[in-house]
């Protein structure tokens, strides 16, 4: 008998509605009962963990996050992981986004301090970003921040040049640099490795806990490894089909409060979990 002993949830698009926000109440009542179960929370998205904690001032000291797509990994405000890019690998990055045909790229650098961006970013596509980064600084030059640890590059453009840069990526950084994609115009470039996956295996082996007693949601490119590798995967209805086809199951929509279904059906030991939850 498998029984559930981690809940990991992906945030925007799966976790949060399209306005940002889930049912405070509802959630809480169910953490309540994980809790009361000792079931493991876990936040687990490419966004910034001081904007991710953001978003459970009650229980953020209490739960764990798997932040920036995997590269920093906090339990009850414990570091457990901390990825780094090489240098050399930052500034062979940087000259590909600055040389390459890719049409109204954005990006920033993210590191343990901060996130960062140059002197010229377009101030209403930063206004946007401080919704996900809630420290986001300006630099002049890379080498004002050579004191933090960066681990990923945060980028967005247009849809049609997502793919080639994808490529490009793949082909001039082979086995240094990886990318994935969260959809929307949005592409991370991390450490090769230093994905979700990663962040919930070593939280699994923190806590004793089997992948296959892993509940997790996404709805995402950069939910895949971490879909791929949990016993009770589920793959949000409004997600893309490579998404749908990494999950062995399905949840309802983000606007449909779909993970909180899941949760509650998980712990009524209805449907999947008519036979695993004693």
């Amino acid at each position: 008998m498998t029984t559930v002993k981690m809940v990991a949830v992906d945030m925007d698009g799966t976790f949060l509605d399209d306005n940002k926000q889930y049912n405070r109440s509802r959630f809480l009542d169910c953490y309540q009962q994980l809790t009361a179960r000792d079931i493991k929370f876990v936040v687990a998205s490419g966004n910034q963990y001081y904007q991710l904690k953001s978003f459970f001032p009650e229980i953020a000291s209490d739960i764990a996050f798997v932040a920036e797509n995997g590269a920093w990994i906090i339990d009850r405000d414990e570091e457990l992981f901390c990825g780094a890019f090489e240098r050399r690998d930052v500034d062979a990055v940087i000259d590909t986004l600055q040389n390459g045909d890719y049409p109204g790229l954005r990006y920033l650098l993210c590191g343990r301090e901060s996130a960062w961006y140059f002197d010229g970013m377009e101030e209403n596509w930063l206004k946007k970003m401080r919704h996900y980064c809630h420290r986001l600084k300006p630099i002049h030059h890379l080498d004002e921040v050579q004191h933090d640890r960066l681990f990923k590059f945060a980028l967005n453009l247009s849809d049609d040049y997502i793919e080639p840069l994808m490529a490009d990526i793949e082909r001039l950084h082979q086995g240094r640099v990886a990318a994935t994609s969260s959809g929307h115009g949005s592409v991370d470039l991390i450490v090769p490795g230093n994905h979700k996956a990663h962040g919930l295996d070593l939280l699994a082996q923190r806590w004793g806990i089997a992948h296959d007693q892993v509940l997790a949601f996404g709805d995402g490119g950069n939910d895949l490894e971490m879909l791929r590798q949990s016993g009770f995967s589920f793959a949000m209805d409004n997600a893309p089909q490579r998404v749908k086809q990494a999950a062995r199951y399905a949840a309802p929509s983000n606007n449909e409060q779909g993970v909180l279904q899941v949760i509650e059906q998980m712990l009524a030991g209805e449907g999947p979990f008519s036979a695993t939850q004693a």
